[in-house]
């Protein structure tokens, strides 16, 4: 059986990280500020929104969750979003995505000033992280899987990984991380639509799995002793759970944790380290406005 990489330890050391950081910061007369806006009524988003101000509490990080109706207009959100950039209390501004149809969501985007863009989605923190510019801002599931690559003691160096998935969200960003100077792996990224993907995959000695496709990645898709680390997260109905649903990733957990090295679970893998991580970028957008 393989090494199962916890999730939930290794976000629970950086929020603890996160904690010093900010006892200090507010020692200094700073206080971080994270302001989250949501619009509609998704049930997904307002757990994650609700999650994130409960850790922004807990650790003594100032929090506004800004709550717009389903019908608000692309003008009035943008107006929210100028507010926030122009208020000094807050550090941090992430609109939860997806917004409603009607809503442009790039165009939202690109209105968040960069330096406050601590989802890292904003073309400005796109273009330094590809320039390997440390000053911008690493979508946070990205920087949250080499975290747990970094805590797992798992060799990048000249290692051959695979991406599958090409998403700004994970999949770009994941591919710049793990070829960047100090990770410098060898690295392909596929997607749902390449040739022979189970071929390609079998090469890896990482895959990191982020398609938004229940268990499509199985034990014949990954050779003996790779690291998988498995960023979707689905819902498959299941009569037999009282929710009436299971949670599962991207990749056949069982099968797959019978021939690796070392493997996330779903949940209790990825998951915890994007908020964990969305902590970090908030102390570091708090630091560098406030110097």
């Amino acid at each position: 059986m393989s090494k199962v990489i916890d999730g939930k330890a290794v976000a629970a050391a950086v929020l603890e990280e996160c904690r010093s950081e900010v006892a200090e910061m507010r020692s200094n007369g700073i206080t971080p500020g994270l302001a989250v806006v949501l619009v509609g009524s998704d049930p997904a988003s307002q757990v994650y929104v609700g999650s994130k101000a409960r850790t922004c509490e807990d650790l003594g990080i100032y929090s506004r969750k800004i709550e717009l109706p389903e019908e608000t207009t692309q003008e009035e959100l943008i107006k929210v979003v100028e507010e926030l950039n122009a208020d000094s209390a807050i550090h941090g501004i992430l609109v939860q995505s997806p917004p409603p149809k009607h809503i442009d969501e790039e165009a939202v985007i690109r209105t968040i000033d960069p330096r406050k863009d601590v989802d890292g989605f904003h073309p400005e923190n796109v273009a330094k992280l590809a320039l390997e510019d440390s000053s911008g801002f690493v979508p946070c599931t990205p920087a949250g899987c080499m975290r747990l690559l970094k805590e797992a003691d798992v060799e990048t160096k000249g290692a051959n990984a695979v991406v599958i998935g090409r998403s700004m969200i994970v999949g770009k960003p994941m591919a710049l991380l793990l070829m960047a100077k100090g990770s410098d792996a060898t690295v392909t990224v596929a997607h749902s639509r390449s040739r022979d993907l189970p071929g390609i995959c079998r090469q890896a000695d990482i895959v990191i799995a982020a398609v938004g496709r229940p268990e499509m990645v199985t034990a014949d898709w990954v050779k003996d002793g790779a690291v998988v680390i498995d960023v979707g997260i689905n819902r498959v109905d299941d009569a037999t759970k009282k929710r009436g649903y299971r949670l599962t990733g991207d990749v056949a957990y069982e099968e797959v944790a019978a021939k690796c090295a070392a493997i996330t679970p779903v949940p209790g893998g990825v998951g915890p380290m994007t908020i964990a991580m969305l902590m970090k970028n908030t102390l570091k957008a708090a630091k560098q406005l406030s110097s």
